[in-house]
């Protein structure tokens, strides 16, 4: 496996997801090795939960890991970590690699070249998508250009919902049957917090009225902006009423500045980035978990949330749409719409008892439905897949279709046109 990210360099999602089906592949009895960055002060090389971890450490040129280097950055970590990969294949006994989004792209295809093997490749989520279907500058339709060769490279591609497997097969122009949809994972046992760490979050951040939180990246995408605006009716209808908003990202200021306009700075708290155990616990702590994505082709920390036991209010957007049942397994409201965010966690926070049967019915939910050993399964049966079928296309195929301009435009979901 490819990843940019991997324990104890986890930056979203994608960085635990890697974690868990690594794990859940080798407990599974397969042998999986995991081609990542390194961060100082962690070895090179390791078993972690018996899978192979190999690190690979920056060049020293340095390209900072910031908006307008990232391509700079990306070609640099492709070198490092192509060199690490083919170190680590040396011995052979490799029948698949598999690379998570777009960022190990140019190490994917030139092992799938250099080793023989067929490639396998999870689009977490779409340049386009996170823009609402623009790209706006050539750093974004760069980012879309890889991602449409990944797609043409793999011999599968996986992805975590069946909205996602209709925007990255119109985006992509891959055919329906080389997308397969295998769904994200969650560990519950790691989500359920001590009593007693849940009590210490709660008495940190409540104050006289109820406690809401936000767990994620905070990116414009994440619509964190419109929970904000939300606050306001939220407290007028619910007195004292705090909000706690958890995570970290290029748009914290941004929202920060957002609060202060609206004068609700005794009303947040921001508390930056939080491992698992701390996020576990406040995620417990909260009369309600609020997920008001504009884009989210998932939505992994809606069954975070769900498993550490809060009920759920999120967007009725992408692949919270197929998590949340409304009434059943939490609330849902309209995306980018701050007063029906204000009302469907009003009904919440009205009504403990309902909000107590959602929360039970969604812990159960996401421990039937993903487990991560099934996810596993789902994933080997994607290799065998892989296994039993050539390569799409060939890198001056590929190219070719990139270059051609009388292509016409792709919708995209929200209305836009992507002209490529």
């Amino acid at each position: 496996m490819l990843s940019w990210e991997f324990p104890p360099v986890v930056v979203g999602g994608l960085g635990r997801h890697v974690h868990q089906l690594s794990t859940a592949l080798v407990a599974a009895g397969h042998q999986v090795t995991v081609v990542t960055r390194h961060r100082p002060g962690v070895p090179l090389e390791e078993y972690v939960d018996g899978v192979r971890v190999v690190r690979a450490p920056e060049d020293p040129p340095l390209f900072p890991l910031s908006t307008p280097s990232m391509l700079a950055w990306t070609m640099a970590f492709n070198h490092a970590l192509t060199r690490a990969a083919l170190r680590a294949a040396e011995n052979g006994g490799y029948d698949v690699i598999h690379a998570h989004d777009w960022l190990v792209t140019h190490a994917a295809v030139t092992l799938k070249e250099h080793l023989d093997l067929p490639l396998v490749a999870t689009v977490h989520a779409t340049e386009a998508g996170r823009h609402q279907g623009w790209l706006p500058g050539e750093t974004n339709r760069c980012i879309h250009s890889v991602e449409y060769w990944l797609g043409q490279e793999a011999s599968r591609v996986l992805v975590c919902s069946g909205y996602m497997r209709w925007e990255v097969s119109r985006l992509l122009e891959l055919p329906s049957a080389t997308v397969e949809v295998v769904p994200n994972g969650v560990n519950s046992a790691l989500w359920r917090a001590e009593p007693r760490a849940v009590a210490a979050a709660r008495a940190r951040y409540v104050g006289e009225g109820p406690v809401i939180g936000y767990a994620g990246r905070l990116v414009y995408e994440k619509g964190v902006q419109d929970l904000i605006a939300a606050i306001p009716k939220l407290r007028a209808a619910h007195p004292g009423l705090r909000v706690v908003i958890a995570g970290d990202g290029p748009y914290r200021r941004e929202l920060a500045e957002e609060v202060r306009d609206r004068r609700l700075q005794r009303a947040v708290s921001f508390t930056g980035f939080l491992d698992e155990p701390d996020l576990a616990a406040v995620l417990a702590a909260m009369d309600a978990v609020v997920v008001p994505s504009i884009y989210e082709p998932f939505g992994m920390v809606a069954l975070e949330a769900a498993a550490a036991g809060a009920p759920l209010a999120v967007a009725s957007t992408g692949g919270l749409a197929e998590i949340v049942s409304p009434g059943v397994t939490g609330v849902v409201f309209p995306p980018k719409d701050p007063d029906g965010l204000a009302d469907a966690v009003g009904g919440l926070l009205a009504d403990p008892s309902f909000a107590a049967r959602v929360a039970q019915d969604a812990r159960v939910m996401v421990a039937e439905r993903y487990g991560w050993a099934a996810i596993a399964r789902r994933t080997v049966e994607a290799y065998g897949s892989a296994l039993r079928h050539a390569p799409a296309l060939d890198v001056k195929q590929v190219a070719s279709m990139l270059a051609g301009s009388q292509r016409p435009p792709i919708e995209v979901p929200g209305g836009n046109l992507l002209s490529l």
